[in-house]
C-alpha cells in the first residue's frame, strides 16, 4: 500500500528541509524523484543540492540527462518517473502522480505559511485518504525535529 508522508512547513525553507529528506532516502537505498512545477525551480534545486552542506555528496540529476534512468535521484518537472522510483517528492503544489499506488512512498512537502499551498495539500490529504492509503502529517517541532501529529 502507497504511503502518503505530509511535511508542513513553518518557518522554515523547502532548500533546508529537502536535503535531509533525500539523504535519508537515499541511505536506505531507495531511488527517489523529486517532482516541482517549473525548470526554474529544478535547476535551483539541482545547484542547491550540489553545495547546500560542504561534507555532503547527495547523487543527483535532473529529467534532462541521457542517464537520468541510471541516477539515484532525479529532480523532475513532468512528473514521470525515468529512474524507476520507489518514492516521489512533491513540491511546489505539484500534484499527485497519474498511478500514486506504482510508489511506495509519496512526499508531499508544502508551505504552511502560503494559503494556496496549504489548501492543495488539503485537498490532497482527502484525495488520498479516500483511496485508501496509508497517510500521516508531521510537523516540525519548537527544536526544529519534525513529529508526526494526528
Amino acid at each position: 500500500m502507497t504511503e502518503v508522508l505530509f511535511y508542513h512547513l513553518q518557518n522554515m525553507s523547502l532548500e533546508n528541509v529537502l536535503p535531509p529528506l533525500l539523504e535519508k532516502t537515499f541511505e536506505r537505498g531507495w531511488r527517489a524523484v523529486v517532482h516541482t512545477t517549473s525548470e526554474e525551480r529544478a535547476d535551483a534545486l539541482d545547484a542547491h543540492l550540489w553545495t547546500y552542506r560542504d561534507d555532503s555528496f547527495l547523487p543527483h540529476a535532473t529529467w534532462r540527462i541521457k542517464d537520468a534512468s541510471e541516477q539515484p535521484i532525479v529532480l523532475t518537472i513532468d512528473g514521470h518517473n525515468p529512474n524507476r522510483a520507489t518514492v516521489m517528492f512533491l513540491i511546489d503544489n505539484a500534484p499527485l502522480p497519474e498511478s500514486p499506488e506504482a510508489y511506495e512512498r509519496l512526499v508531499l512537502v508544502f508551505d504552511g505559511d502560503d494559503g494556496v499551498a496549504l489548501e492543495a495539500a488539503r485537498t490532497v490529504w482527502a484525495e488520498c485518504k479516500s483511496r485508501g492509503f496509508d497517510v500521516t502529517y508531521w510537523q516540525a517541532d519548537e527544536r526544529g525535529r519534525w513529529q508526526r501529529r494526528q
